[in-house]
């Protein structure tokens, strides 16, 4: 398996309490190349959840300290830092070359803005969504299975649900999500479906029950390659939002 992932590129969005630990699933695994996106700075409160750092990080951008980290631990892997954002005008040229996007974003809008340019760059979307005590994962393959956009339609408006800096998020729950994040990232890189292709994980940790949603493709989703129209769509009245609101 390492020799064929040595040949992979995966982009992660964030380098947090979720990005963090998928980052280090997929350099353990041997993926070739890894990209990771993020645009915030080290500080000593992300310590305490997002294990690529220590206390000489705080300050330093991460994305450089994180490929730092990276790179030291796993030398046969090639880290590339960017110190920005995922958003419209990055997207599609930062995933030129990529082989799948791991998305361990913690906002609605970079998370539907990631599933909207993986399906135009046809390549796998995989997401986990961390809020309070609350993780989900779904991966989505192009062409294959439904999308987030097939699930909740759009993100909610702004204020109406919080997002992870407003409502908090406990520490282990994104760490788990995001191991769990980097080996479904490396199932699909390694030319499997994926355990949560086309059915979205929710994993609730005060009661360590899971469940699964089935995410069916919509005809009329405007971002999934099948869809005739492949425009954002507007905003709908009644906005459908994932468990505790994260989606």
């Amino acid at each position: 398996m390492a020799d064929a992932l040595s040949t992979k590129c995966a982009l992660v969005i964030g380098a947090g309490g979720v990005g963090g630990p998928a980052l280090l699933g997929l350099a353990a695994a041997g993926v070739g190349r890894l990209v990771v996106v993020d645009g915030d700075a080290v500080e000593t409160s992300n310590l305490a959840r997002q294990p690529l750092f220590g206390e000489a990080d705080v300050g330093r951008r991460k994305a450089e300290a994180a490929a730092a980290r990276l790179a030291r631990l796993f030398p046969g892997v090639r880290v590339e830092a960017v110190d920005g954002r995922f958003d419209e005008a990055s997207a599609d040229r930062l995933l030129r070359g990529v082989d799948a996007l791991v998305d361990g974003s913690d906002n609605f809008e970079t998370r539907f803005l990631a599933n909207d340019a993986a399906l135009r760059a046809g390549i796998p979307l995989l997401h986990a969504g961390v809020l309070r005590t609350t993780a989900q994962l779904l991966t989505v393959i192009p062409g294959s299975t439904g999308c987030l956009r097939c699930l909740f339609e759009a993100p909610p408006a702004r204020g109406e649900v919080p997002d992870c800096a407003e409502a908090g998020v406990l520490g282990p729950v994104a760490g788990f999500a995001g191991a769990l994040l980097g080996a479904e990232a490396v199932r699909v890189l390694s030319g499997e479906r994926g355990a949560y292709a086309g059915s979205l994980l929710v994993w609730e940790a005060r009661t360590g029950r899971s469940r699964a949603v089935p995410v069916r493709s919509r005809a009329d989703c405007p971002a999934c390659p099948s869809a005739p129209h492949r425009a954002a769509p507007p905003a709908p009245e009644v906005v459908r939002t994932g468990p505790g609101g994260a989606p």
